[in-house]
C-alpha cells in the first residue's frame, strides 16, 4: 500500500484499509451468527460459506493486485535484518516505534472492554455489542481521519487520539452504569480510528523505500510484544487492585506516549526543514 498509494493520499489509503478491515471484523461475526441460525448450528456449513470470501481474496491478490515496478536506482538490500540495514531505518522511525509501543501499552487488549461490560452488569447476550459499537466507530472514523491527516499533518491527530484514549480510560475506570461504560467504549473506538492508520502512514514515510517491509515487520513485532505485556500488566492490576486500576494505568501510559509524541514532532519538523533546505535526511 505504501508503494502504490500517492504520497499525498497515503493517510487516506491507510485509513481506508483500517476502515474496511474493521468493517470485516464486526460484520464477519454477525454473519456467522446469522448463518448459525440459518443452518441450525451446523458449523460445517458455516465454514464452507467462510471459504468463499477467502478464495475471493486470493483471486484479487493473484489477478488484480500487481507488484509495483521497482525504481532502477533503488538500493539493493541483501540482508534487511542485519545491524547495518536496521541502522538505515533511521532515528525518526525508531521514535515512531517508541511512541507506538507506549501507545500499545496504554490500550492493551480490547477483551478488557468485554470484562468491564460484564462487571458493570451488561447481560451476557448483549456483551457482543461492545465489539460491534467500538468497531463501528473505528470503521466510520479511520478513513476521514486518514484523509484529514494528508491535509493538516499526522502528529496533531495522533495527539488528539491520545487525548481520546485518556478520556476513554477514565470513563471506563469510573463507570458504574451504562452511560459512562457506553461512552468509554465508543470513545475507545474513536481513538483507534484516530491512531492506527496514522501510525502506519508514519512508518511508511520515515524509512527508505527499499526497507519498508522490514520496517513494518519490526514495527508489528515490537508493538505485538508490547500488547502482550500491556495485557498481562492490565490483568495483574485488575486481579490485585480492581478494574479501575487497569484503566488508570492505561491513561498513565497514554500520558507518557504524549511526551514521546512531542519529541517525535520536533524530530519530524527538523527533518522536514532539512529536506526543504536541501540538507537531506
Amino acid at each position: 500500500m505504501a508503494d502504490l498509494a500517492p504520497p499525498t493520499l497515503r493517510g487516506a489509503a491507510f485509513g481506508l484499509r483500517q476502515s474496511l478491515d474493521t468493517v470485516g471484523a464486526f460484520l464477519g461475526p454477525l454473519l456467522a451468527i446469522g448463518l448459525m441460525w440459518l443452518f441450525a448450528d451446523n458449523l460445517r456449513n458455516v465454514f464452507w460459506v467462510a471459504v468463499i470470501p477467502a478464495f475471493l481474496s486470493l483471486a484479487l491478490i493473484l489477478f488484480v493486485v500487481h507488484e509495483p515496478a521497482r525504481p532502477a536506482n533503488r538500493r539493493a538490500v541483501r540482508n534487511p535484518l542485519s545491524r547495518a540495514e536496521l541502522r538505515h531505518l533511521g532515528s525518526i522511525y525508531w521514535w515512531v516505534v517508541a511512541v507506538a509501543t507506549l501507545f500499545t501499552m496504554a490500550r492493551f487488549s480490547e477483551a478488557f472492554l468485554i470484562l468491564r461490560a460484564e462487571e458493570t452488569g451488561v447481560p451476557i447476550m448483549l456483551v457482543p455489542l461492545v465489539f460491534v459499537g467500538m468497531n463501528a466507530v473505528y470503521a466510520l472514523s479511520a478513513y476521514p481521519v486518514g484523509a484529514l491527516s494528508d491535509r493538516i499533518g499526522r502528529v496533531e491527530l495522533l495527539g488528539l487520539g491520545l487525548a481520546t484514549l485518556i478520556v476513554a480510560d477514565l470513563f471506563l475506570a469510573f463507570a458504574q452504569g451504562y452511560v459512562l461504560l457506553s461512552a468509554g467504549i465508543l470513545i475507545w473506538g474513536l481513538h483507534m480510528g484516530l491512531t492506527q492508520g496514522l501510525l502506519s502512514a508514519l512508518v511508511a514515510e520515515t524509512v527508505p523505500e527499499e526497507l519498508r517491509g522490514t520496517a513494518f515487520g519490526m514495527f508489528n513485532l515490537v508493538t505485538g510484544v508490547a500488547l502482550l505485556a500491556a495485557s498481562v500488566l492490565a490483568g495483574v492490576l485488575w486481579q490485585e487492585f480492581g478494574a479501575s486500576w487497569s484503566f488508570f494505568a492505561g491513561a498513565g501510559f497514554a500520558g507518557l506516549a504524549a511526551l514521546g509524541l512531542l519529541r517525535l514532532r520536533g524530530r519530524l519538523n527538523h527533518h522536514a526543514k532539512a529536506m526543504r533546505d536541501g540538507g537531506g535526511a
